[in-house]
């Protein structure tokens, strides 16, 4: 089965490997069975809350970037839960498809509000703690992306020329940032001239979140919760009719093509500075075989730091970032992996968690 196998931890902490200043350190090129991965990780705070990983086998690869909020615990339980019942629901249903990913991505939210409801009375804040969920899944040829909130998947594929590298890209961004976000919610709760307002310069569900989709973020979904007298001890009640936001991803399935060249899978602190264009453009540009730093410097000295400085002060946003290079005249693939929290691996794992 091709998902088998995937998950043995083999490291816990990308800062034992590489060298770091505390807030970016890397690891060069390295061997596995299906090419080479590098890594670099880039944190901005001190909240341990964004997670990701790229898990491989023979057959297969995965990757996952969990970008939390409101605390470390969704992104983390999303981490260790999501993975494996994509390799349950596969196992049972002979392979990956759209079904098995809208089954896991279910399964992994109600496991998190089984956590809330265990939790409640001595820790009821956890209901406001979410994640946005992006993964992506390489299995047979075929090219799955699935998405809860706004990280992105982008591909870099040769153009019509043969010549030109274009970006196309392959998830819906769920942030009402975007009008058609917001039309699409407003739809959904007719009744409530409030759903989404614009405070603190940006457009937010109930003035509150700016992703429309989520693992997590249970007393937006749980009225019961939001309005409970223990909660309101936390926070501001929310009065709500119905859930606002949903843990529904949207997924794309498609053949891979001779002439795809990459993939660039990222949170939104990567896509608040840069468009599709201009990251796939830093990819092009730069041959593999450089260090991970070299695209730090490019990514960050460029566009996020001031005067090469990698102060705190400087980097708001935490970023986590993967770029998978797929062949189809090689045998190998080859990853090279720059982020915040990532795991990497063959048939195994290797993890991080820094802090954001």
């Amino acid at each position: 089965m091709m998902v088998r196998s995937w998950i043995r931890p083999l490291e816990w902490c990308f800062g034992r490997f590489g060298v770091g200043d505390g807030l970016l350190w890397d690891l060069d090129l390295k061997p596995h069975a299906m090419g080479e991965f590098s890594i670099a990780v880039v944190q901005a705070n001190n909240a341990l809350e964004d997670q990701g990983q790229v898990l491989t086998s023979p057959s297969a690869t995965f990757v996952g970037i969990y970008d939390g909020h409101g605390g470390p615990e969704a992104s983390r339980f999303v981490r260790s839960r999501l993975f494996p019942h994509l390799q349950r629901f596969a196992s049972e249903q002979g392979g990956l498809s759209a079904e098995v990913i809208k089954k896991a991505f279910a399964a992994t939210e109600e496991e998190f509000l089984h956590l809330v409801k265990r939790s409640w009375a001595a820790r009821p804040q956890i209901a406001s703690v979410g994640s946005c969920c992006l993964i992506g899944a390489i299995a047979d040829g075929m090219l799955y992306v699935a998405n809860l909130g706004d990280s992105r998947a982008v591909l870099g594929r040769r153009g019509a020329d043969g010549r030109a590298v274009v970006a196309e890209r392959l998830s819906k961004d769920h942030n009402v940032a975007v009008e058609e976000v917001r039309k699409e919610v407003v739809a959904l709760h007719p009744d409530d001239s409030h759903i989404v307002v614009y405070t603190r310069g940006v457009w937010r569900i109930k003035g509150i979140i700016q992703v429309s989709r989520s693992i997590g973020d249970i007393y937006l979904k749980k009225p019961e919760l939001s309005s409970d007298p223990l909660f309101r001890q936390f926070g501001s009640p929310v009065p709500l009719k119905r859930p606002v936001i949903t843990a529904e991803p949207s997924i794309l399935v498609r053949k891979l093509k001779p002439n795809d060249l990459f993939l660039i899978f990222a949170s939104d602190g990567l896509w608040e500075q840069l468009s599709d264009e201009a990251a796939v453009e830093i990819v092009v540009n730069n041959p593999r075989a450089k260090t991970p730093e070299f695209f730090i410097c490019k990514l960050l000295r460029c566009y996020f730091l001031e005067q090469r400085s990698y102060s705190r002060d400087h980097a708001q946003e935490s970023l986590s970032l993967i770029i998978l290079h797929t062949s189809f005249h090689q045998k190998a693939n080859t990853f090279c992996i720059i982020g915040e929290n990532i795991f990497a691996g063959n048939s195994q794992a290797i993890s991080t968690s820094s802090r954001k």
